[in-house]
């Protein structure tokens, strides 16, 4: 689960980069790398399930989004659980 801040993105940037950045997330969430996303209601950042190894992992795959350099990234390692298994 990786908790991201957006920090010293001014809008002008944001929406300039948008619609790229909507773009890789879909391409992430279509090849596995994104479970999900939630984004912050004060939308100041977002919380993400993200399939990854290791922390370096975590920053390798998420460093192909534009908002990359912007986001402070508090990265929480949770366990995947099947429902139907469980």
């Amino acid at each position: 689960m990786v908790d991201i801040l957006l920090e010293g993105l001014d809008t002008e940037t944001r929406m300039k980069l948008l619609p790229k950045e909507q773009e890789v997330v879909k391409e992430l969430e279509s090849n596995g790398t994104i479970v999900d996303n939630f984004i912050k209601l004060d939308m100041s950042g977002i919380y993400m399930v993200v399939m990854a190894t290791d922390p370096d992992d975590v920053h390798r795959k998420l460093s192909a989004l534009p908002y990359y350099p912007y986001m402070k990234i508090n990265i929480v390692p949770v366990r995947f659980i099947n429902s139907v298994n469980a």
